[in-house]
């Protein structure tokens, strides 16, 4: 694997539209002192799991999304023809492990159950058979480059099914250059769950809502966003999640020592008002996505189409492993 921030950078001016290719090690030249960067803190967790259907020994695999209780929400894959109360017992635990798995106790919809641990708690099943879920379009499984390489510098807090991918660009080096250059480097978490990788079905975009996802907000980075601003600096979000956790925060009504927690179904189409950030880091998107719409929004659907014009012409790489854009 090439270093994170070997990748290629296109800077988007949302204001005049102008276009500017680079690289990831020059993101402090586009930057400038007092702007504070906030990252996703979010680890990925081995959330994949292979099961089978007890009654049946079809094959299941299990994406676990998020705790709910004494349970879990899953993804279930192929669905068709669960009930309630069936059994999936757990595969590739090895020959000396006891049987364990999960119960089906409810259909949430859309492929997703609510599913009990049997035989053992859910943080052992990964730990024995889990695996990354990287996104199905890289066409591979997880490798144990993966372990590294899909989880950004920032991971802290387990919790996600998916990398909160802008992160991934980010290495110890160019934190050093943005701190040398004047920036400053805060965090928040959002456990990116299926909400934030689901297409968008909808005939109509405003009919399109992702799916509640943890978040969290300290009090004290509220405070340096609040500070930043201010002192005339910019708050720029590295990735669509952070986005979404800032703007949620900035929702709510909070004193100066509370966080801003819980879950948020935030859905950012054109024609949102942005009231926390002032700049963002993406990498580039799949159609049809929540994150491409947020980009959007962001910086104008004409321009961001004709920004990935220019990547595409260029030779940018998209998607989870692709290359980066910054939008101020």
């Amino acid at each position: 694997m090439h270093p994170r921030d070997a990748s290629r950078l296109l800077v988007l001016d949302r204001a005049t539209g102008s276009v500017h290719l680079a690289r990831m090690t020059q993101l402090p030249q586009f930057l400038r002192p007092g702007d504070l960067l906030v990252a996703n803190q979010t680890r990925v967790l081995r959330a994949r799991l292979r099961t089978a259907l007890a009654r049946t020994g079809r094959e299941i695999e299990v994406l676990l999304a998020h705790p709910d209780g004494d349970g879990w929400v899953a993804m279930l894959g192929p669905s068709r023809r669960l009930r309630p109360d069936d059994l999936l017992l757990l595969q590739d635990a090895g020959e000396d492990a006891s049987p364990c798995g999960f119960r089906l106790l409810e259909s949430r919809g859309a492929g997703m159950w609510l599913l009990r641990p049997e035989g053992a708690i859910a943080a052992e099943m990964m730990a024995r058979a889990g695996h990354l879920p990287l996104p199905p379009y890289l066409r591979r499984g997880d490798q144990a480059e993966d372990e590294e390489w899909y989880q950004t510098i920032f991971a802290r807090s387990e919790g996600a099914i998916a990398a909160p991918t802008a992160g991934l660009h980010f290495s110890p080096e160019l934190l050093d250059a943005l701190r040398d250059g004047g920036m400053e480097i805060d965090t928040v978490t959002l456990h990116v769950g299926p909400g934030t990788f689901l297409p968008v079905r909808a005939e109509s975009i405003d009919a399109h809502r992702v799916l509640p996802e943890r978040f969290e907000v300290s009090a004290p980075t509220r405070e340096r966003m609040r500070a930043c601003r201010a002192a005339g600096g910019r708050v720029i979000a590295i990735g669509t999640t952070v986005t979404r956790a800032l703007e949620t925060a900035a929702g709510l009504s909070l004193g100066p020592d509370q966080a801003a927690v819980g879950w948020t179904d935030l859905t950012v189409t054109p024609g949102y008002r942005f009231t926390a950030i002032d700049g963002l880091v993406t990498n580039f998107h799949l159609p049809r996505s929540s994150l491409l719409l947020l980009v959007a929004a962001f910086a104008g659907r004409e321009r961001v189409l004709s920004a990935y014009t220019a990547a595409i012409a260029a030779g940018f790489r998209f998607y989870s492993y692709g290359d980066a854009m910054l939008t101020v």
